[in-house]
């Protein structure tokens, strides 16, 4: 078993993959500044160290086998709004990241990067040989960590997965605690549509009705947080020193927003009132990704491809937040 840092750990992506470590095995310790995570979402077993990506070298030493890094802004209009931000903690703190793991000799990293990177896609399903053409800050960021990464590994042998995510949902549970979206503000499809069920919201907006798509509104490749989770693990060993493996993850099957509201209505039961909307600027009418090589390259297959699972475990994770918080 190996013991890793998990940079970024107690958000949501972060929180999960650091419940599935401790559950095959592995020692962990979650870094993390809490400025989007939460104590809540560290899973228990794991060692938890508050503090910003920028500062893992006051924590990694010759012990630790790797680095996971989630540590990273990820919001779309943020980025456009505050560049900087993304530039300083992205890539700056990746540099820093880096730099640490250099010192003290740790050689693998797998860094969570974004099908954001490819922007307005020519074709589906996406390839990681597709054009990266990022269309805001936030996608261009993680492009940047990616580029980083590859001149790191020709340097000085690290060896590297960038996993590149389409749209994360659902919700884990183990002996480690159950975890879920947490995002404030939230804006994430299938959490808000589980808002709106719960009566926290009123209604859920549908952005453009009019896309060259069956039922006319964006559709998206969604795949479970779990699923995802297991690519981290497989990716540990995906790649040889010196290596940066790019990898896909996807269900490969797209679902339109039509499709995941309805689902949802079955699902919880509630009828999800729903407002046609304008399109939003930069929307792609279609994203689906091609996982081939993570199937081929990791042996990753994802075994929770049904949206009304994914949807069933997110219902469950959120009911059991709003029981919580009604009994505090």
């Amino acid at each position: 078993m190996g013991k890793y840092l998990v940079a970024g750990g107690a958000g949501y992506v972060g929180g999960v993959v650091a419940a599935h470590l401790l559950t095959a095995g592995h020692e962990v310790t979650v870094l993390d500044d809490l400025s989007t995570g939460f104590v809540a979402g560290v899973p228990a077993g794991a060692e938890f160290v508050e503090g910003r990506v920028q500062e893992a070298g006051k924590y990694l030493d010759r012990s630790f086998d790797g680095v996971l890094h989630f540590a990273a802004c990820s919001q779309v209009g943020e980025s456009v709004a505050d560049p900087e931000k993304y530039w300083r903690n992205n890539v700056g703190g990746t540099i820093e990241l880096l730099r640490a793991m250099r010192d003290a000799e740790v050689r693998t990293l797998v860094f969570s990067s974004t099908a954001a990177v490819y922007g307005e896609p020519v074709g589906t399903p996406i390839t990681e040989d597709a054009a990266t053409a990022p269309g805001n800050p936030y996608g261009a960021s993680k492009l940047a960590v990616d580029h980083m990464i590859s001149g790191e590994c020709t340097a000085h042998g690290l060896a590297a997965v960038s996993l590149r995510y389409f749209n994360v949902a659902g919700a884990h549970s183990s002996a480690a605690g159950s975890y879920g979206e947490r995002h404030d503000p939230e804006s994430h499809l299938i959490p808000i549509v589980l808002q709106v069920a719960q009566g926290r919201r009123e209604t859920i907006s549908v952005y453009g009705t009019d896309y060259p798509t069956p039922d006319g509104t964006c559709v998206r490749d969604y795949i479970h947080v779990d699923d995802l989770a297991e690519a981290h693990l497989l990716a540990l060993t995906g790649a040889a020193p010196g290596e940066h493996l790019v990898c896909n993850l996807g269900n490969g099957n797209g679902f339109s927003v039509r499709e995941v509201i309805e689902t949802a209505r079955r699902v919880t039961g509630h009828p999800i009132p729903e407002t046609a909307a304008a399109r939003r600027p930069g929307d792609p009418a279609v994203l689906v990704a091609s996982a081939d090589r993570a199937r081929d390259r990791l042996g990753w297959r994802p075994s929770r491809p049904d949206l009304a699972d994914i949807i069933a475990d997110a219902w469950a994770f959120a009911q059991r937040e709003e029981h919580e918080e009604s009994t505090k």
